[in-house]
Parts: structure tokens; sequence; C-alpha cells
């Protein structure tokens, strides 16, 4: 056996070990040489088996070849996009759980903003016609009256029925109000999430203000068994639009090492994932809104509905951080190491000028 022929079968050894590795263990379970070594030997033998073909070499040598360069292509390439088409439980745990970080300081900004806001409106009660717009449905004259009035804040609390039509249609209402209000911290977040932050720092400024109206009160609980049930879903959709918003504005304010374009691809698909989650809660909030919120029911029920929807919430979101997978390593990087003409030198049996395209 010739020289030449030996380091051949030699390669193809390599080459078939180290398949039959990434095969077993995944691309990400091999060190950094393994990784190189397999894209320099796919694009050598994908090269020997285009010479092969055009010499109408021995049928079983190219079919040895065309298997092993089979096997290469579909752990290099199809692996990764087979990855992305996971089943909407999965993808849905995988955003969730990967989004944590830009989850939190959403909730850090609501948050923020209730405090700002709350302590304001404290200690000015005129700063509430100033962060309470007159289009949520509270004129001036009506804030001032709850705002100076236990008795007006009682009634404006009050147990009250409304017909089922007019329940329906304030419901839908609700929903595509705050479905825009989402939509809108989910694309100002291309802005490199400057209007994002302000949007839910103003959310949250918002609804402090006006919640201090009601907190001055000593025994509160007709209040947060008003906002709570309702609240708790409402507040989760759009911090979940916050996070994807913020998510985005992370791609475009600091994209990494692989450009803008790259970060933007990685960062959509769990920013829609977030955004898809936040509509039914959207839904669950008007349901919540028009029928326990404009009924009879007494603060107790109405509680418990809060305390359902807050375990429910928590409990999702808490679980899925835990559950997530860690995150791929990232091999884009192979194909470029693959398609580079400079890799195999004459000494590796490659061609510069070969293709990295699967093999037929």
């Amino acid at each position: 056996m010739s020289t030449s022929a030996a380091a051949a079968r030699a390669d193809s050894e390599r080459f078939a070990a180290l398949l039959a590795r990434a095969e077993r263990m995944r691309v990400r379970g091999l060190a950094f040489d393994e990784l190189r070594d397999l894209a320099a030997l796919y694009r050598q033998h994908a090269a020997r088996l285009a010479a092969a073909r055009d010499r109408d070499a021995d049928p079983e040598l190219i079919r040895a070849l065309n298997g092993l360069c089979v096997r290469a292509h579909a752990v290099l390439f199809a692996g990764s996009a087979q990855r992305d088409q996971r089943p909407w439980p999965l993808a849905l745990r995988d955003a969730l759980g990967q989004t944590w970080r830009a989850q939190v300081a959403a909730w850090t900004l609501l948050f923020a903003g209730m405090l700002i806001g709350g302590g304001l409106a404290w200690r000015d009660p005129n700063a509430v016609h100033a962060l309470v717009p007159a289009a949520m449905g509270y004129s001036g004259d009506a804030l001032d009256r709850l705002v100076a009035s236990p008795a007006a804040r009682q009634r404006f609390l009050a147990a009250q029925e409304m017909p089922v039509g007019h329940k329906a249609v304030f419901g839908s209402f609700l929903f595509s109000n705050n479905t825009r209000v989402g939509l809108l911290a989910l694309a100002t977040g291309m802005l490199a999430a400057v209007p994002t932050v302000i949007l839910q720092l103003y959310n949250g400024m918002l609804l402090g203000a006006f919640s201090s109206i009601f907190l001055h009160d000593p025994w509160p609980i007709a209040f947060l068994a008003w906002i709570l049930p309702h609240g708790i879903p409402e507040l989760t959709a759009i911090c979940l639009c916050a996070a994807a918003g913020l998510q985005l504005g992370a791609a475009v304010a600091a994209p990494g090492r692989h450009g803008r374009a790259a970060a933007l691809r990685a960062a959509v698909p769990p920013a829609m994932v977030l955004f898809a989650a936040a509509v039914p809660l959207f839904v669950v909030a008007a349901l919540i809104e028009s029928f326990v919120r404009q009924s009879s029911w007494g603060p107790w029920p109405r509680l418990g509905v809060a305390a359902l929807c807050l375990l429910g919430t928590a409990g999702v979101l808490l679980l899925s951080r835990r559950a997530a997978p860690p995150r791929a390593a990232d091999t884009t990087w192979l194909g470029d190491v693959v398609r580079s003409p400079g890799l195999i030198g004459p000494g590796r049996g490659g061609s510069p000028g070969s293709g990295s395209a699967p093999p037929r």
C-alpha cells in the first residue's frame, strides 16, 4: 500500500471515528480540536468524492465516501436546523428560561416606576393628575373626589353587576388596548430598547400613582380585591412583552462579535415566543376584569382568583427557568470553517476550490 493510500485510509478512519462521537454526543460534546478536524475532514472527503466521481473510480469507494459525507453534513448542518424546530411547549420553556434576565429587568423597571409614581402621588396628591391620563376614563374631577373622599373610594370599589353583553364589549376593549400596549413595548425594543424602558417605567408610575389613592385607607382590602385578580396576569403579560423588547434592544445595542444581524436573528425567535405567550394572558386578564371585577362577588372570592393567578403564573415562570436546558454551544463558526478555502492544504488531500454542498 502506498504512503498516500495509507494516509487516506487513516484520514477516513479518523473521520468515521469523529462522526461516531458527534452522532453519539452531539456536536457540542466534542472538543475544539475535534470540531476543527471534523470540519476539515468533511471538506477533504467531499473533494475526494468529487474527484472519484469525475474519474469513475471504484463504486465501493464512492459509496463509502458518499456515506461519510452525508453523515457529516447531517451532523454539521442539518442538526442545527432541526434543533430550531421545537414543539411549542419546548419553545416556550426554552424562551422563558433563556430570557429570564430580561424578565427580571422588566419587572424591576415596573416596580421602580410604581415606587416613583406612588411616592410622588403620596407626597403630593395633585401629581395624580399628571400621572393618570384622562384617556383611562378618570377625569380631573373624578380623581379629586377619589383623593378627597373615602366614601367616593368606597362607591368606586363597590361590587356591582353589568349585563353580559356589556361585559363582553368591555372585555374586548380591554384585550385590544392591553395587546396594543404589549406590542408597543415589543416593537420599540428595536430602538435599542430605550422606548421600552420608558414605557415600562411609565406603566409602573401610572399604577403606583393610582394605587396610592386607595392605599391611604387603613384597610385597603377592597382595592386589592379589585385590582389583583386581573392585574396579575395583565402585568405578567406586559412584562413578558417588555422582556421581549429588551431582548431585541440588547441585540441592537450590544450585538457581540457575530454582528448585529446575527444577534437579531438569534433574539427574534424567543422574543416572538414571549409575545405569543403574553396574548393568552391578556385574554385571561380581560375576562377576569370584565366578568369578575364587574360582578357582585365579595373581596374574598376575588382574592381567591388572584391567588390562583399568582400561583399559576409564578409556577410556570419559575419552573420553566429551572427546566430549561443549557444553551447549546455556538457552532455557527463551523460553517465558515468548512467553507474556508485555506483550511485544507495540499498535504491534507484537500482541494482549495472544492465546496461543502451536501453530496448526492
